[in-house]
């Protein structure tokens, strides 16, 4: 048993209604992207909203704030009852620092901003969605103020997504990223060692065939669908995990250029690997869950990239790969370069390794502009427009290939962006790790010995749920924290030499 101290078993036993919440409203969300009605999103979101206030009424209630208090002053607590502690104090001060009428105004409006964007996307027409985002970004200046910060408001929302990271850290890792990106990106496309075009990417497919493909993957990892996983189809492909024992992903099928809804796939299979390798005993317990949006990141990044647009995955799954029809009489080089075309593109989740970050900073500029308030929404399509010239050459025809790509402004999730670039960064630092200590990652995966990767993953990563910090887990399982150096490194080797 993990938690022995009497006071922390009690702390847990008030907490379970908190999970619970918790556990319902996820179920909720899933539901939301994948087979509710469209109509239905007014009842939803006042259900959401409702059940949201609870889960604030239950962590401040006073008898579980006693509890708390009791068990921070408690000694010689077990690193497992120490991580309890530290993500309820976090979870408490939030909180407490948000007005009931704050929570439930951005539950219900980022419920029907939801639906708002999936029409808005569909239909290339931004006023759908454009009062939606208005309150949203409003209502999350407000709360970046409630929460406080010493630096810069967007500092309050980054804190939310990854626990102790700064605006100022985002801004070192981004200056010492895009010019090195850049370089990369130049040197590739000037000397055509991938072509930035691939006959493949226009070629259309029958989406049963493409649903056999990512199936049959899934099964080669090990996915344990039916048992404790699920694979649907959304407007955007997302992981959610209600619990160890139930986590479900979801891919899109647009017709065209397979690759997309296979890499959505494996993708989403590392969000979920991580949800359902976290230790059994952590279950209903605050830090039974990934630890922060970077560290899960990286392991999404790790399959999707250093695995899935590998020549070891390519070779190894080549007979597979050939059951999509563009693929069929296609030979495994020529695979391996159709999954790795690098070129400036205008859609985020279809970006190459080289040019995938400088999408993250574009999204990061504006969030920084939009919570001081120094641009406005109806000017963010022209800015948007203006900065994707400025960092790839390339310019959006449309809302739906620009600002209304992604979802998660319409989900409140402003701050959210740059773990993505930190995860990307965290994949290629752990893929060294696992190379010197398994004497080759790469020969695992030609022979599919998925195992040992992910057990890997588990000793390392996984098991701890949310029982240590970032920094501390990676200091632990590594010996280092954040580098940006292995990334680079890994973009050269692999696109330069």
């Amino acid at each position: 048993m993990y938690f022995e101290n009497e006071v922390i078993k009690d702390l847990l036993r008030l907490y379970r209604r908190v999970w619970a919440l918790s556990h319902a409203m996820s179920v909720m969300g899933w539901d939301l992207e994948t087979y509710m009605p469209a109509e239905g999103v007014e009842e939803r979101s006042v259900a959401h909203a409702e059940l949201s206030l609870m889960a604030q009424e239950l962590l401040l209630r006073r008898e579980f704030l006693e509890v708390l208090e009791k068990a921070s002053k408690q000694e010689s607590l077990n690193d497992y009852e120490e991580g309890v502690v530290r993500v309820l104090e976090r979870e408490v001060r939030i909180a407490k620092a948000l007005p009931p009428r704050l929570v439930e105004e951005l539950a219900r409006v980022t419920q029907e901003g939801r639906v708002a964007w999936k029409v808005a996307r569909e239909k290339n027409d931004l006023e759908v969605f454009r009062p939606y985002l208005e309150k949203i970004v409003n209502l999350t200046r407000e709360k970046a103020n409630y929460l406080g910060f010493k630096e810069h408001p967007y500092d309050a929302l980054l804190d939310l997504y990854e626990e102790g990271m700064t605006t100022r850290d985002v801004d070192t890792m981004f200056t010492y990223l895009e010019p090195r990106l850049r370089k990369v990106l130049d040197k590739v496309l000037s000397e055509g060692r991938y072509s930035a075009d691939h006959p493949l990417e226009k070629e259309k497919y029958l989406r049963e065939e493409a649903e056999k493909l990512n199936l049959a993957i899934l099964e080669a990892f090990g996915f344990p669908l039916g048992k404790r996983a699920r694979l649907d189809v959304s407007a955007h492909p997302f992981t959610i995990n209600m619990g160890v024992r139930d986590v479900r992903i979801t891919t899109r099928y647009e017709g065209y250029d397979f690759k997309r809804t296979l890499f959505s796939v494996i993708h989403e299979f590392g969000h979920a690997l991580y949800e359902l390798q976290i230790d059994e005993e952590l279950r209903y317990t605050p830090v039974g869950s990934g630890v922060s949006l970077g560290i899960h990141e990286s392991q999404s990044r790790f399959w999707e990239n250093v695995i899935g647009r590998s020549r070891a995955f390519v070779n190894a799954f080549i007979d597979l790969i050939r059951l999509v029809s563009p693929a069929r009489n296609r030979d495994p080089e020529d695979i391996y370069v159709y999954f790795n075309t690098v070129k400036p593109s205008l859609i985020r989740v279809d970006a190459d390794e080289v040019t995938y970050n400088l999408h993250i900073i574009l999204r990061f500029k504006l969030e920084k502009l939009m919570i001081t308030g120094e641009v406005k929404v109806n000017e963010l399509p022209e800015l948007w427009n203006n900065e994707m010239e400025n960092l790839l050459g390339v310019r959006p025809k449309n809302y739906s290939e620009g600002l209304l790509q992604d979802i998660h402004w319409s989900m409140g999730s402003i701050g959210y962006f740059p773990t993505y670039t930190l995860g990307t960064l965290l994949s290629s630092q752990i893929a060294h790790h696992m190379d010197r200590d398994l004497k080759g990652l790469y020969t695992h995966v030609i022979n599919k010995d998925f195992q040992v990767i992910k057990d890997y993953l588990r000793e390392k990563i996984h098991r701890w749920g949310s029982v240590y910090p970032p920094k501390k887990l990676l200091l632990k399982s590594f010996s280092e924290t954040y580098n940006p150096e292995y990334f680079v490194r890994y973009l050269e080797e692999k696109f330069l030499s």
